[in-house]
């Protein structure tokens, strides 16, 4: 098996190029390069030598993952038949994409490589921005990269930015956690005599300057929280500022059991906005049930019990584990499927069942919820009505027991009837696919809404509710539903 060399060709021109890399070249007949636009190529063609580009192949597709697979193909088959040598832009082994194809061929045993050295690009940029990289740096794919992988608080290098509209593409992307107004600066050519720094507000990244294969996009890193409202580890900051020795003397006092409450009105203030199909609503809805996720997680940190870390490997570990038709070999057929899955290795997780079954299930600000979570337990283990005509039957049966009650029995045992009919009525939503506590949310906000229509009418008239009679509150009532469903 023949040899593939790899050589860099430095960041800049002839003269920043290493003595050993440039006597390596010269010593070299046919030349493969990935393209032939790079300072010291053109400088080497002055002296006389060839070279073999595939600049060519960069016309054939719309993206750059083919371009790279079709010459490292290319390569791969040339250097079957003799030793060859495959010049790149500064370091092989820094953002050139073909030769990470070829190591990888290289493991399959299709390919022997021998990789030299090469400045990178990365020596003059740090020299032409002057900074420390020590401070933190990222290094990001400008055609691939996602903003979920920028680190706002270190230094950001975006390369593979090509021309306006990969620069279009970036500035895109960078827009979606930036503000639109953030400097950025574009290096072009660093360390060679052509070097260019242009500071630019981020909205005319792919306005302002001609961008090239020597472009190198640079985002420093934000000085301020304000600067990075979006960022995940800003309002953390946020939260154990707000709970910390200078902070908030509420938030300082806050427990796991005082915070209960404000969860779940949260909760129920994002299902009204969901209810209503309000995505302002349910943004701003959101971030109120997220802040009482951190709140809990800093407590627990503060505490010494456990942090937002853990809590994210638990999720994490928990959704992986329980998805094995996406995260593993495991096929299914529909949803039924996923949740007979998800129900047979949750109880794996659990192992015998020593305690009672609705052991954890009660919650104590819910009775609802409750009642909804004993008997999807019960017919977890087959405690349960065949189908949902059986619930109907028994729903029948305690509304009849109920009525009885009313008629002749004590308010004791009207009580307990009562609540028997409530249960069957949980169990009827169960077969339904219904959350109860949900349908109670809704029914009492639509009372709310129409209710509130009710007072306003009345304010309106200049009277008083006494001078009106149920009849005509009635009618209000009515004019409330129509008006709701004309909006709707």
């Amino acid at each position: 098996m023949h040899q593939l060399t790899i050589i860099g060709l430095g960041a800049a021109e002839l003269d920043q190029l290493q003595m050993g890399v440039y006597k390596k070249l010269k010593t070299v007949e046919k030349i493969y390069v990935r393209t032939i636009d790079h300072p010291v190529i053109q400088d080497l063609q002055k002296e006389g030598m060839a070279f073999i580009s595939f600049d060519a192949v960069y016309e054939k597709y719309d993206t750059f993952q083919p371009v790279y697979e079709e010459i490292a193909e290319q390569l791969i088959s040339a250097v079957s038949k003799e030793p060859i040598m495959y010049a790149v832009p500064g370091h092989p082994l820094v953002a050139e994409q073909t030769v990470q194809l070829l190591i990888e061929a290289e493991r399959q045993g299709k390919v022997q490589l021998n990789i030299e050295g090469g400045q990178s690009f990365l020596d003059p940029i740090f020299g032409a921005l002057k900074i420390d990289p020590i401070e933190g740096f990222q290094l990001l794919d400008g055609t691939s990269f996602s903003i979920h992988d920028v680190n706002m608080r270190g230094h950001v290098l975006i390369a593979q930015v090509y021309d306006s509209f990969s620069a279009s593409e970036v500035k895109l992307t960078l827009m979606e956690k930036y503000r639109d107004d953030y400097p950025v600066t574009v290096v072009t050519a660093a360390g060679s005599s052509l070097e260019s720094l242009t500071t630019v507000p981020l909205y005319e990244l792919d306005q302002a300057v001609e961008i090239n294969n020597l472009t190198t996009i640079y985002v420093p890193p934000v000085e301020n929280d304000l600067d990075a409202l979006r960022d995940w580890t800003t309002f953390r900051r946020i939260i154990a500022t707000l709970r910390g020795p200078n902070g908030c003397p509420w938030d300082q006092k806050q427990t796991h059991e005082s915070l209960k409450k404000y969860l779940l009105e949260e909760a129920h203030e994002f299902l009204a906005a969901i209810d209503e199909e309000d995505d302002f609503g349910m943004v701003e809805e959101l971030g109120d049930v997220l802040l009482q996720v951190f709140l809990h997680a800093q407590i627990g940190e503060d505490n010494g019990y456990f942090n937002l870390e853990e809590v994210l490997e638990s999720i994490s570990e928990k959704m992986i584990r329980r998805h094995p038709h996406v995260f593993g070999d495991v096929n299914v057929e529909d949803a039924d499927e996923v949740v007979a899955n998800w129900d047979a290795i949750k109880k794996k997780e659990k192992g015998e069942q020593k305690e009672s079954l609705l052991k954890g299930e009660y919650r104590p600000t819910s009775a609802l919820q409750t009642s909804y979570n004993y008997q999807k337990k019960a017919a977890s283990v087959g405690f349960d009505w065949p189908n949902a005509e059986g619930a109907w039957e028994k729903f029948l049966e305690e509304w009849k027991e109920f009525k009885d009650e009313v008629e002749k029995g004590a308010p004791q045992s009207r009580l307990d009837e009562f609540g028997d009919v409530l249960f069957t009525l949980v169990n009827i939503a169960r077969f339904y696919k219904i959350s109860p506590e949900e349908a109670m949310s809704h029914a009492n906000e639509k009372f709310l809404r129409r209710f509130q229509y009710v007072e306003q009418k009345v304010l309106e008239s200049g009277k008083t509710f006494a001078d009106f009679t149920l009849q005509q509150l009635d009618e209000f009532w009515n004019e409330a539903k129509t008006l709701e469903k004309k909006e709707n």
